[in-house]
């Protein structure tokens, strides 16, 4: 690894350290938050399910671009699926904001595999923050070698959020 790809890694270091922990801790605290006077945006669950459909769609798209040798397009669907994440999150934390959770109606072994998903998920999504953060630094480094090597791991990772985001949605929206 050249001393340039090293040194342009390290700056981002303390970025991704800061977004890592700062995105679940503000989201968790955000969620005691109620704005007051606007109304539920019940509207908001299928849009972002939607997004969370898209990402999926497109992070098998980008794999396939570059699998191909199209790395300008696997970057531009990259770019894509984190803009998508990025809005995913805004609406997701808006909805908690204007709106009481939901509870989950179904009842016997669906409701075992319901919290399973939705736990798995909420668990990893935390997770894969700093991986998502450490593999686009390392492609805008240049360091195509380590980051093919963590794509390997933020890849799946990321996949199982975004598909499982439809799922949860798919098996709570009947409770609205």
């Amino acid at each position: 690894m050249s001393e340039t790809v090293s040194n342009a890694s390290k700056k981002y270091t303390i970025w991704i350290w800061i977004l890592s922990i700062a995105i679940p801790v503000v989201v968790a605290v955000l969620f005691s938050v109620r704005i007051p006077g606007v109304e539920r945006m019940g509207f908001l669950p299928p849009i972002y399910a939607t997004i969370n459909g898209l990402t999926a769609i497109l992070l098998v798209a980008a794999v396939f671009q570059i699998k191909k040798g199209n790395r300008k397009r696997h970057e531009q669907l990259m770019k894509t699926c984190i803009v998508l994440s990025v809005l995913f999150l805004g609406m997701y934390v808006t909805y908690h904001m204007t709106s009481d959770s939901t509870p989950y109606g179904g009842e016997g072994a669906i409701r075992y595999v319901y919290f399973f998903i939705l736990i798995t998920h909420i668990i990893l999504s935390i997770l894969v923050i700093p991986f998502v953060l450490i593999t686009y630094v390392r492609a805008i480094s240049g360091n195509f070698e380590m980051h093919k090597k963590i794509a390997k791991i933020t890849f799946p990772l990321w996949l199982y959020i975004a598909v499982t985001g439809v799922i949860v949605y798919v098996m709570i929206s009947p409770y609205y």
